[in-house]
Order: structure tokens, then C-alpha cells, then sequence
């Protein structure tokens, strides 16, 4: 990636943090970060302050075309991850800003690099597992990308929708575009969202140790579950931006499927051997709803296109994040 100078929307964000120390660690020149506030974020979570001399933070509200216009001609990104989004609770809580943001955002960006003097190499867009439809939708023992998509709420619906901007956007400049699906992200950094109870509830173990008291957690839903390790995440969109692709393409990235009362003993188990199995008290709601997001996805396009991609294994990953939340407790 000698050279190249990456845009990263949501770049202080949960998966953008790590998605950006990655991008560096594959040879980026630079790697231009968008938000709102122009501040690092999450961004300390991954990389040292001061942050990397190759990193530039701007200020740009992803609904603002002026904004984004300026951003892009003053920087002119050689490649575009594209991560930024609201979430399906503030979806839910305000569908227009929802449509604005996930849908109107993404045309927006879209077209403004489509006016850089030079095209792209590459633009990668964070879809969602959302976009397909619920689990018993899919008699198959995997839900691959051929299979029928029927999004279950808004979320998955404007998820959708972006996929499709980019794939018009991929057939009119020939810049080739990847979306990647993904469902439940954990570990350190994923606080917010409808599926950040699984870190949140490792969060409460973890800092109940520190303060010798028990925190109890109540999971909001119950089913099965698709989960990505936050690293693995990251390295998947560093991997989709920098390595050998063309064309356009929608993957599902890989993942460990258990039931959410198996995530949960497996907390227990790890939070014992960590000492701290005397503070740890999760369970299911007593109210839990059923899981919307499907689960068992089917990674092999995915891997039959990028190469090295990490899977770690669930127990590593919870090890990980109980033991990372309590080396950051004191300030995250």
C-alpha cells in the first residue's frame, strides 16, 4: 500500500479504530479519519497518543455533501473504507435521521469520490447480517450470500440499500467495491448498539472484580448468535481494502456461532479461571426476546477471496476482552 492514503468514515469508532491501526500495519501512507468531532475516539483503544504521525483526523458530518466534498478533494483518498452508521437502536429511535445517515450518507460519499480526477482502487463498504431475514428463513445448516435477503427491521433494510449504491457505483467508475456482513462484534470498544451486550456483560464482570462486587447482567435476547472477535473484524476490512480484488462483491466474514446461553457460560468458565468467578453474574432477561439477526454464516466466498484472515477462537476472544477490561478500567 506504498503510497496510498486511505479515508476511513467511523474511523473512531468501535471496529474503525482497529480497522485503521491495521491499515497502517499494511503499509498505508496515511490514513485520513472522518468524524463529526474530530476527535481521536476510540482510536487510543489500538494505537499509542500521540496518535501515528500518518494519521489525520477531520472534522465532516457524513449528511453534509459540502462537507465530505471538501474532505475528499483536499485529501484524495486512493482507497475508502466506509464504516460509518447509525446503529439499529438510534435507527429505531429516529428512522428519518436513520435514513439520512445510512442511506443518504453513503450516496453522498459515493459521490464525491466519484468526482476525484483520479478514481479509486478500491471502496469497502461495513454492511450487515441484517440484510438477511430471520434464522428459520434458511433451512441450510450455513446462510451464504445466495441465499434470500429479507431484512428484519430498518437497520437491515438501509444496510441493503447501501449494498446496492455500491454495487451501481462499482458498475458505473469500475472502482472495485466490497461490502462486508457481519453480525455481533465483541470486545474491547463495542459499548454501543443492540448487540453490544455481549461485551457489555464481560465489561460488568470485569470491572465488578476490580471493585469487589458483583455486577449483575441480564441479557436482552436469547437464539443463537453469530460472533466476530473486534481484531478479527478489523483485520477482515484492512484485509478487503488492501488485498488483490476486483469487481464487485458482498461477503460474510467469519464468525463462531453458539446459542447466547452458551456465550454466557463460556464468561462464567473463562471469568473462574481468571480469578474472577465470584463476580461474575450473567443470565438471559427474564423478558429476553428472541434474536433478530441470523446466525451460521458462511465465510467461504470470503476466504476464497482475501487470504490470512483471522478467526480466533471464542474462548480466546473472551479471555482477551475480560482481560483487557481490566487493564482499561481505570480510564475506559
Amino acid at each position: 500500500m506504498n503510497g496510498a492514503t486511505v479515508l476511513v468514515t467511523g474511523g473512531t469508532g468501535c471496529i474503525g479504530a482497529v480497522t485503521v491501526r491495521d491499515l497502517l500495519a499494511a503499509g498505508a501512507s496515511r490514513v485520513v479519519v472522518a468524524s463529526r468531532a474530530a476527535t481521536p475516539g476510540l482510536l487510543p483503544l489500538w494505537l499509542p497518543l500521540p496518535l501515528a504521525e500518518r494519521i489525520t483526523l477531520v472534522s465532516a458530518d457524513l449528511g453534509d455533501a459540502a462537507a465530505m466534498q471538501r474532505v475528499v478533494t483536499e485529501h484524495r483518498p486512493t482507497h475508502v473504507v466506509h464504516l460509518a452508521g447509525l446503529q439499529s437502536p438510534d435507527c429505531d429511535a429516529d428512522p428519518a435521521r436513520g435514513l439520512a445517515v445510512n442511506v443518504g450518507g453513503t450516496q453522498v460519499l459515493l459521490e464525491a469520490v466519484e468526482r476525484l480526477p483520479v478514481p479509486l482502487q478500491r471502496f469497502v463498504f461495513a454492511s450487515s447480517a441484517a440484510v438477511y431475514g430471520p434464522r428459520s428463513l434458511y433451512p441450510g445448516p450455513r446462510v451464504s450470500e445466495c441465499d434470500p435477503l429479507q431484512p428484519p427491521n430498518r437497520y437491515g433494510v438501509w444496510k441493503l440499500a447501501g449494498e446496492h449504491l455500491c454495487r451501481l457505483f462499482a458498475q458505473r467508475t469500475g472502482v472495485p467495491t466490497v461490502c462486508l456482513r457481519l453480525n455481533t462484534t465483541y470486545g474491547k470498544g463495542r459499548d454501543r448498539g443492540r448487540t453490544a451486550a455481549p461485551t457489555l456483560a464481560m465489561k460488568q464482570v470485569a470491572t465488578g472484580a476490580l471493585r469487589g462486587v458483583v455486577q449483575p447482567f441480564a441479557m436482552p435476547y436469547r437464539g443463537r448468535e453469530n460472533y466476530h472477535f473486534v481484531e478479527d473484524v478489523g483485520a477482515h476490512f484492512a484485509a478487503a481494502a488492501t488485498q488483490p480484488f476486483t469487481g464487485f462483491g458482498a461477503f460474510n466474514i467469519r464468525g463462531t456461532t453458539v446459542e447466547v446461553s452458551e456465550f454466557l457460560a463460556l464468561i462464567r468458565t473463562v471469568a473462574a479461571e481468571l480469578g474472577m468467578g465470584e463476580f461474575c453474574e450473567v443470565s438471559l432477561a427474564a423478558q429476553a426476546s428472541e434474536n433478530l439477526f441470523v446466525s451460521d454464516l458462511d465465510d467461504r466466498a470470503m476466504q476464497g477471496r482475501f487470504v490470512g484472515l483471522p478467526c480466533t477462537p471464542l474462548v480466546d476472544g473472551v479471555r482477551r476482552s475480560l482481560r483487557e477490561f481490566v487493564r482499561l478500567a481505570p480510564r475506559y
